[in-house]
């Protein structure tokens, strides 16, 4: 299994390799060479702990630099940033060094973030090693961390040259971390015009597979294989998202990121916050009368039968004072467009964003409270 991709976004190309194995480190030299950046120069990995062995398959006996930091959530943080930064400069490394990131979402993000920076731009080299980090994460260009209790404060656009994609790494990815994943990707199979995604999410199942399921490792390569085709269009059309086709991929993702904070950055993945946050969306929709009933029960359906939490209030935010967290979170949102906030929710076809001016007061308090009668 082996497919390539190749987006412009905002005239820096961005090459994304999607294959069954590890790339070598010679192979990745190599490949970044070939994208006509000049010589590659001295290198860093950066991993965390859970992708450290897979650094080592990928380094091999080579004695290189690297960065182990911490895992999760809790570690995307600007202590993490530095980290990499000192890392870099201790490996002697200049303009022409080479970042490779090896592991999920916060390590492409800490990664590139910090090779955005240094020395006002390094060689960036992204291998994604859970679905989260494919299907959102790694392409695209968004970098950052999280700061002062808020999701992604801090952060920059800096598209990766060369992505790899290696699905051997999904094979033994914890549930929970699969889960994460499938959440971005029924948002991207929402935003796909042919529907062809939204097809091999109904039959590909909320499992990874396994090394024995050919079958099932077909569908998931062609699930991310059109979620890469799908950001990646959308992306190249707006690359900062100073129009209006980017915006639609955070689908969900106002009511999530809010969640995340509010509940305590790492106690709800990003994935599992931006499906509780579509359902919230389809709420929102409905009322607003955007949403079809069908097209609620249809989205609604699909993220209960793969077991997310769709109950509002969500469990993390009964506890006194949360509400208000979220509200202030919510305020503080990032995507705001003239400091207006604005949500995206599902129409007949695809999703449009709705700015708060047409919100009546009050609505989306009694909506994240669950004390709104709608369909669900």
């Amino acid at each position: 299994m082996h497919q390539e991709y190749t987006f412009t976004f905002d005239k820096t190309p961005s090459c994304v390799r999607i294959q069954a194995e590890f790339p070598p480190i010679a192979r990745i030299c190599a490949d970044f060479a070939s994208l006509g950046r000049g010589g590659v120069g001295r290198i860093l990995l950066v991993c965390d702990t859970n992708t450290e062995y897979i650094a080592r398959d990928i380094l091999g006996t080579q004695d290189r630099p690297w960065c182990i930091l911490p895992q999760g959530e809790t570690a995307k943080n600007w202590v993490s940033v530095e980290a990499i930064l000192s890392a870099g400069k201790e490996a002697g490394l200049g303009r022409d060094g080479l970042f490779i990131g090896v592991g999920g979402g916060v390590v492409s993000d800490l990664t590139a973030f910090a090779a955005s920076i240094y020395m006002r731009g390094a060689g960036l080299c992204l291998v994604s090693t859970t679905l989260l980090g494919m299907v959102d994460a790694a392409v695209g260009g968004k970098t950052g961390f999280d700061l002062f209790g808020m999701k992604n404060l801090a952060g920059t656009f800096y598209p990766a040259p060369l992505i790899y994609m290696p699905l051997d790494s999904l094979l033994g990815l914890p549930q929970a971390e699969w889960k994460s994943g499938m959440g971005e990707l029924i948002k991207t199979g929402l935003l796909d015009d042919t529907g062809a995604l939204w097809e091999h999410l109904r039959i590909l199942g909320p499992e990874p597979p396994n090394s024995q399921d050919r079958t099932g490792r077909e569908r998931m390569f062609a699930s991310i294989a059109r979620a890469v085709q799908i950001k990646g269009r959308i992306v190249e059309a707006d690359p900062k998202e100073t129009g209006t086709e980017r915006v639609r991929l955070n689908l969900g993702h106002t009511f999530a990121h809010a969640l995340e904070s509010a509940a305590g950055l790492g106690q709800v993945s990003h994935g599992e916050a931006v499906a509780w946050g579509m359902v919230r969306a389809c709420e929102l929709g409905y009322v607003l009368g955007l949403t079809p009933p069908d097209r609620v029960k249809a989205i609604t359906s699909l993220i209960k039968d793969w077991a997310y939490e769709t109950r509002a209030p969500h469990p993390s935010l009964e506890e006194p004072g949360k509400t208000e967290a979220f509200m202030r979170a919510l305020e503080g949102d990032k995507k705001k467009k003239a400091g207006k906030l604005r949500f995206i929710v599902p129409c007949t076809q695809g999703v449009q964003a709705v700015s708060a001016e047409a919100i009546e007061a009050g609505l989306v308090e009694r909506i994240i409270c669950g004390t709104l009668d709608t369909l669900l």
